[in-house]
């Protein structure tokens, strides 16, 4: 059964730990052919023009699962959650604002809206682990250091029993070049 009625958002970067409201029910979230990638290069948020970084997207995969949060947004704060979403993720035009059924853990499936990456956008990117924990390690723009994107999202993936490798790979290449190392 799909509930169509709510408003619900799929959050898997820093919707997990920041989603600018405070939803009426969080609830961990499957979305199937979909893949948490740095595929975006960030010069608003988490970067500049002149030293982008690079925030989370998803980039279309056959066979992936992405886990993440589904948030329940207040019915009669809707129409103020999708104003703020849309300022905050479509700053630029790289993300596309779609609906994606989402399988929830308690056996529910929702319609959310959900922020993908247009892999036509020159913003787009595909970068090796290396040069992507580079960009991360050096990117600071308007809502702080790229570096604290990155342990913010690994941490609260972490805290729901997500493993994601290459998210743990650049935890520990991040935090060993910011070191010096």
């Amino acid at each position: 059964m799909t509930d169509q009625t709510a408003l619900w958002v799929f959050g898997y970067g820093s919707l997990l730990w920041n989603p600018g409201f405070t939803p009426r029910e969080v609830v961990v979230a499957r979305l199937d052919d979909w893949h948490r990638s740095f595929c975006m290069s960030s010069i608003h948020h988490r970067g500049t023009p002149e030293t982008p970084g690079l925030v989370l997207a998803l980039d279309r995969a056959p066979g992936s699962v992405c886990t993440g949060l589904a948030l329940h947004a207040p019915e009669e704060e809707a129409e103020a959650v999708i104003a703020m979403l849309r300022e905050r993720e479509l700053v630029s035009s790289a993300y596309i604002e779609t609906h994606q059924p989402l399988a929830l853990a308690d056996g529910r499936v929702v319609e959310a809206l959900t922020y993908v990456i247009d892999p036509t956008h020159e913003q787009y990117v595909a970068l090796d682990l290396e040069t992507q924990a580079r960009r991360i390690a050096g990117a600071v723009g308007g809502r702080g250091p790229n570096d604290e994107y990155l342990f913010n999202t690994a941490a609260h993936l972490s805290e729901m029993g997500v493993h994601d490798p290459d998210l743990d790979w650049l935890v520990a290449r991040v935090g060993a070049l910011k070191s010096g190392l």
